[in-house]
């Protein structure tokens, strides 16, 4: 069963019908659904496997609309949205009253966003309400940067994909949220801290909660592959440790000659970390479906993108 499609209308008739689609975004593929059906959200709840208390981003056609969905909004995030949407920040912020429990997580807050991709903008003008969508996985499983990623998770349940092509920035947006006005990165994403702190000033950091997570994707262990996946900053000294092994390797730049490598991906040759996020999720697939004993991802550079990769590594990796 084929359930790709190219069809906006379609994926409009299903939504209209309270169904689930696959959806595209610049950042990955996400299980969409009107945010005003309980039956359809609560559906993804359970296709994804994803506890309750971990709320949804709400996914609008524009900045215009964030009045519709958020009140009490702080002037730095106003700056944000104004500076950065259409595009990979999600805002946390004091949610409007018509705006579902189960899509908050039970909080008083809504994490918002306005994609910057033309196949998710184009349905989006197409349809009377917001959509939730989060990433197209089994919750903690490798986010899905492709429509053929979504359709080997959930094939037999998902009526449609609407095909968008490779996700550009390929990792998770970047989620911010305030106390006092002031900013908090709650999960780090391809939207580099750095950035945001151009324009708002300094960002304070709560990035981990496995109990009361205030936005998706702040839980420490995610995105993970089914193969044991191991991070360091000298893959050569780690390979040591796994002797007779098949093993697959992923490095930022340059490859490693090694005989136990049996698969190596090699995310940018020009040592470009937008590049290099862009193709971290696809790549990590490809790895996991080696039939390896282990994965050895190497530690990135620990600035601007490179803060990011490192951070998905940490939580797909075995303590």
């Amino acid at each position: 069963m084929n359930i790709i499609s190219s069809s906006i209308p379609k994926a409009v008739a299903l939504l209209n019908q309270e169904q689930i689609i696959g959806i595209p975004t610049e950042t990955v593929y996400g299980l969409a659904a009107n945010i005003y059906s309980s039956k359809a959200v609560e559906r993804i709840f359970a296709m994804k496997k994803r506890p309750f208390f971990n709320p949804l981003i709400v996914h609008i056609k524009s900045a215009a609309s964030l009045s519709e969905i958020a009140r009490d909004i702080p002037e730095k995030a106003a700056l944000l949205a104004k500076t950065f949407w259409p595009g990979p920040l999600t805002l946390v912020l004091k949610k409007q009253i018509a705006i579902p429990d189960l899509v908050t997580g039970g909080k008083d807050t809504v994490a918002v966003r306005v994609p910057n991709h033309p196949v998710a903008l184009a349905l989006l003008n197409q349809i009377a309400y917001p959509l939730a969508a989060p990433s197209a996985n089994p919750f903690g499983s490798i986010s899905p940067t492709t429509a053929t990623h979504v359709a080997g998770y959930f094939e037999e349940v998902l009526p449609m994909v609407l095909d968008g092509g490779a996700c550009q920035r390929g990792i998770e947006s970047t989620i911010i949220g305030f106390e006092n006005g002031e900013p908090v990165a709650y999960r780090l994403g391809s939207l580099a801290i750095e950035d945001i702190q151009a324009i708002v000033g300094p960002v304070k950091m709560i990035t981990h909660d496995d109990i009361a997570p205030a936005a998706p994707g702040m839980f420490s262990k995610h995105y993970a592959p089914l193969t044991s996946t191991f991070l360091t900053a000298d893959v050569k000294k780690k390979l040591i440790t796994f002797p007779d092994q098949k093993i697959g390797v992923l490095v930022f730049q340059k490859g490693i000659d090694d005989p136990k490598i049996v698969q190596q991906e090699i995310l940018s040759s020009t040592g470009n970390l937008a590049e290099a996020a862009s193709q971290l999720y696809a790549a990590l697939h490809r790895l996991d479906k080696c039939n390896l004993d282990c994965i050895i991802a190497e530690r990135f550079p620990d600035i601007g993108l490179g803060k990011t990769i490192n951070d998905r590594l940490k939580r797909a990796t075995q303590k």
